[in-house]
C-alpha cells in the first residue's frame, strides 16, 4: 500500500493536480481571511529597497506568495528537489511565484542537493530584479536560522526582509517545522519589523552575529503576528 502511495504521489499528473488544488485553496484562505499588516506602511518602506531577499520560517510558508500584490513585484522562491517540493512549486507558479529548486542547505549535502548551482541562480535572479524568497531554518532544524540567507546577502549586496504570517484559524502538523496549515475565515496578520544588511566584506564572527539577529527578528514578528490574530500562545510553535 505504501508503495502504490509513493507512485502515485510521483505521478507528475498527480503533483499537478495536488499542486493546483493547493493553490485554489490557498486563495481562498486569502481571500476569507481579514489581513493587518504591521507596519501599515511596510510596502512604501520595501519597494525602494527592492529586489529583496524575503526570509520566514519554514513551515510558516503557505500564505506567503500573497505578500505580492503587483505584476511589478516578480518574485522567485527556493524550494527543494525533494517529492514533496513538487507540489509546493506547482502551487508556487499557479500564484505567480518563480520557482528555484534546490537546497538551502550549506552542509554536507550541499552539493548533493544542488545547493551551489541554486545559490548561483539566486543570485542572478537578484540581479536580473527579482526578490528572492527563501525559508531561513537549518534543514531539519526549526526556527534555528542558517547562514545560508546570510551568505546570499553578502553576495548579491541585497538587503534581508524577515516577516511572519499568521491567521487565527489553523491546523498544525507533528512534523519537524510543526507546519501550519491555515484555515478560511479568520484573521490574518503580515508582519515585518526591519531590514537586515550584510557587508561585502563581513567576516566570519560578523555574519554570526547577523545570522544571530535575523533569528531574533523573525522570532519576534512570528510572536507578533499571532498576537495580532489573538493567539499569542501559538507564537512560540511557530
Amino acid at each position: 500500500m505504501k508503495k502504490l502511495v509513493r507512485n502515485l504521489l510521483r505521478s507528475s499528473r498527480v503533483q499537478r493536480a495536488v499542486g493546483f488544488l493547493a493553490a485554489e485553496y490557498l486563495r481562498i484562505v486569502w481571500r476569507t481571511n481579514k489581513f493587518t499588516i504591521d507596519p501599515p506602511n511596510i510596502y512604501e518602506r520595501v519597494e525602494p529597497q527592492q529586489p529583496a531577499i524575503f526570509a520566514f520560517w519554514h513551515g510558516q510558508h503557505f500564505m506567503t506568495p500573497f505578500i505580492k500584490t503587483k505584476e511589478s513585484h516578480r518574485a522567485k522562491v527556493l524550494i527543494s528537489r525533494h517529492r514533496d517540493g513538487e507540489f509546493n512549486a506547482i502551487a508556487a507558479e499557479r500564484l505567480g511565484i518563480g520557482t528555484i529548486r534546490g537546497s538551502g542547505d550549506h552542509g554536507g549535502a550541499f552539493h548533493r542537493k544542488g545547493g551551489v548551482g541554486a545559490f548561483k541562480e539566486m543570485v542572478r535572479a537578484l540581479e536580473d530584479g527579482y526578490n528572492v524568497a527563501v525559508t531561513a531554518d537549518v534543514p531539519k532544524r526549526s526556527r534555528v536560522a542558517g547562514l545560508g540567507i546570510i551568505m546570499l546577502a553578502r553576495e548579491s549586496g541585497r538587503p534581508i526582509m524577515p516577516f511572519a504570517m499568521a491567521t487565527s484559524r489553523f491546523l498544525r502538523l507533528k512534523n519537524w517545522d510543526r507546519t501550519t496549515i491555515n484555515l478560511p475565515f479568520g484573521r490574518g496578520a503580515l508582519v515585518g519589523i526591519e531590514e537586515i544588511f550584510v557587508p561585502a566584506d563581513a567576516d566570519s564572527a560578523t555574519m554570526e552575529s547577523l545570522r544571530v539577529k535575523l533569528e531574533a527578528t523573525l522570532n519576534e514578528a512570528t510572536r507578533r503576528a499571532y498576537a495580532q490574530v489573538g493567539r499569542p500562545e501559538q507564537a512560540a510553535y511557530g
